[in-house]
């Protein structure tokens, strides 16, 4: 595409460690960027942002509260995207599931208002899909199946909850509202820095790592192939619904050694999967509406 005909978008929370990544991508690839951070949250990230804000004659710092809806809307104005990442960094309990289900909503209902908005691109989590009872008798774990939220309180799994519940709130909201979105269901996101610029929602997103070993729905994904699949889903107009996004299941023991290893000091791998040999879990994620969105490319 020119250069002179790519329409500005907008990145929401731009300082989260995936926003930071996607707003990079598309700057790299030509776009007017719409950097929208969380006020009174300044991070590595965000100091790196307003930085570059310097440097970037494309790229345009706003300061967002996602519980404004009316400061989501100055972000947005002229954008015929929204990617739209919330994360917390201080990590996740009950108290902040609601406040993101909220910021989802917000943000949603901002792009209603919004009349050159196009396109939403939602990023979601594979914990939005994989949490319930009876998951290990199922054979595939797809697009259409969603966490239990009474499963998720009764393990405390916030993160996992927060995910279901935003996701689905802008589902309903979207659909309601007759907007044009895709969420994109990340597995655990991996790529530099990211112990350290990424902490809280790394540990957030492996409570409950042993069972999802044990249930074949272990599964990461590299940031910048992340990244690519937001951009594609968002210049692809055939695009719709979910999509898994993962790079590999994590499903021996030696890719979970690998997988500790790479996350040191933040986790350590469980005892009890040190000495038990490289005993291969069912694999139960599919994503091959991903692999179409993506066919041609290397992954």
């Amino acid at each position: 595409m020119d250069d002179e005909v790519l329409p500005a978008v907008c990145v929401l929370d731009a300082s989260t460690y995936v926003g930071f990544w996607i707003l990079k991508g598309l700057l790299s690839r030509g776009y007017t960027v719409h950097a929208a951070t969380q006020k009174n949250e300044e991070t590595e990230i965000g100091k790196k942002i307003r930085d570059m804000e310097k440097e970037e004659e494309k790229l345009i710092v706003f300061d967002v509260d996602i519980l404004d809806y009316h400061s989501i809307l100055i972000a947005l104005k002229g954008c015929s995207a929204l990617f739209c990442c919330l994360d917390s960094p201080d990590g996740y309990d009950d108290e902040i599931v609601d406040l993101e289900v909220r910021g989802a909503i917000n943000a949603v209902e901002a792009c209603a208002q919004t009349d050159s908005l196009e396109k939403i691109v939602f990023t979601s989590s594979l914990t939005a899909a994989i949490w319930k009872e009876d998951v290990c008798s199922q054979e595939d774990v797809d697009e259409k199946c969603w966490s239990n939220q009474e499963f998720c309180r009764k393990l405390k799994l916030w993160y996992a909850l927060a995910k279901t519940q935003s996701e689905q709130a802008a589902w309903a909201l979207a659909m309601d509202r007759m907007l044009d979105m895709v969420s994109i269901n990340a597995g655990l996101v991996l790529g530099p820095s990211v112990a350290q610029q990424n902490p809280r929602s790394t540990i957030s997103y492996l409570k409950g790592a042993a069972q999802m070993y044990e249930n074949g729905v272990m599964a990461i994904v590299d940031v910048e192939f992340l990244v690519d699949v937001h951009i594609r889903a968002f210049e692809d107009r055939s695009t719709c619904g979910r999509y898994f996004c993962f790079n590999q299941i994590v499903n021996t023991e030696q890719e979970a050694l690998k997988l500790a290893n790479s996350l040191t000091p933040l986790i350590s791998l469980p005892t009890r999967y040190e000495y038990q040999g490289n005993e291969v879990q069912a694999e139960r994620l599919r994503n091959k509406k991903l692999n179409k969105l993506v066919e041609g490319t290397a992954y």
